[in-house]
């Protein structure tokens, strides 16, 4: 069985920084692609960032790009999303997801975790 278990999601005065992280077991980590998205009340999910764990190339998305930053360790199956410069508009719950298209579309996701929340105030 699949999960996934973030942690690290706070609140922040705008400007700061956290450290996500995303713990993966029961999935061939090594094999596929992880994601962060994020959703904001009343708004669609949208992809933030994704890397391949196997090379470990990332896509980020244009609205966090120079700001955020998705890394990964492999020995401990788990990514992590720094983010910098912090803006309220950021503010959102934040998933960890698990796939095999590399992408930052929610359908080449199929695992998903519960979420951490980010909350950025002016």
């Amino acid at each position: 069985q699949v999960q996934l278990v973030e942690s690290g999601g706070a609140s922040v005065q705008a400007g700061g920084s956290l450290r996500l992280s995303c713990t993966a077991s029961g999935y061939t980590y090594s094999m596929g692609y992880m994601g962060w998205f994020r959703q904001a009340p009343g708004k669609e999910r949208e992809g933030v960032a994704a890397i391949s764990t196997g090379r470990s190339s990332t896509l980020t998305s244009d609205s966090v790009k120079g700001r955020f930053t998705i890394s990964q360790d492999n020995a401990k199956n788990t990514v992590y999303l720094q983010m910098n410069s912090l803006k309220p508009e950021d503010t959102g719950m934040y998933y960890c997801a698990a796939g095999h298209i590399f992408s930052l579309v929610t359908y080449g996701y199929s695992y998903w975790g519960q979420g951490t929340q980010v909350t950025v105030s002016s």
